[in-house]
């Protein structure tokens, strides 16, 4: 097999993504991972230009990991960790958020006018959401969404074998599409488009990989692609 230099595949949605967000950066803003876990990418990403991408500490002027879960602060990637619990406001002053980073939180939002309030309130005007999450009609999320939440860690350790039960959390997909998204952000500008993914889940076999990947390249971008969501608050 013919080495991949950089460690990184033609489509990687981590990269694209990051170097998305890398272009909003500056020394002066204030930048919120919601939902961040313990970024167990920090630690375990063996690709060192994703994981530079990813961690934007001593990049902008103050970078915190937020979540609703004390796993969180483990979190070694940021400059500051918060916790609070669910349904609780998120601990930082009003209007003091530059960027909220959400990488595959979207899916878990279960009380969408409670997660919406409570980015109004932290985002400062012309800031920014950016968040990717798998589509709600791409197979993976299809599947997901027939089984019960309680056996989610059990198949993903399947389809994963390298993920940590810790790292799986209930899904809901109620702002996965680019029509939930026009009808629950409408106080801000819209720049979310579908990005066709790599696999990710195939039970860490190769050829089922190079199936998947050939696959992804063929059917409709929907059923395979994750929401890039970039959106400015007016």
């Amino acid at each position: 097999m013919k080495k991949l230099i950089g460690d990184f595949d033609f489509c990687d949605g981590t990269i694209d993504f990051y170097l998305r967000v890398h272009s909003l950066l500056n020394k002066e803003i204030v930048v919120l991972d919601l939902g961040a876990g313990r970024a167990s990418w920090y630690e375990d990403d063996y690709c060192l230009i994703r994981k530079e991408l990813r961690c934007l500490k001593g990049k902008v002027k103050k970078i915190i990991a937020s979540d609703v879960d004390k796993i969180v602060l483990e979190n070694k990637s940021v400059d500051f960790c918060l916790y609070h619990r669910p349904y609780e406001e998120i601990p930082v002053e009003d209007h003091s958020i530059d960027i909220v980073i959400c990488d595959y939180v979207f899916e878990h939002i279960q009380d969408v006018d409670f997660f919406l309030k409570s980015l109004n309130r932290i985002i400062k005007k012309n800031g920014w959401v950016c968040a990717r999450t798998p589509h709600k009609y791409n197979y993976i999320a299809f599947v997901s969404s027939l089984i019960p939440n309680y056996l989610h860690s059990k198949v993903v350790k399947i389809f994963q074998p390298g993920r940590l039960e810790v790292d799986v959390f209930p899904a809901y997909y109620k702002l996965n599409t680019l029509s939930a998204l026009r009808k629950h952000f409408t106080g801000y500008e819209n720049n979310t488009f579908l990005f066709r993914s790599s696999p990710a889940y195939y039970f860490g076999n190769k050829i089922l990989l190079y199936f998947l990947q050939g696959m992804h390249r063929l059917i409709p971008k929907v059923f395979v692609s994750n929401l890039f969501v970039f959106l400015q608050k007016k």
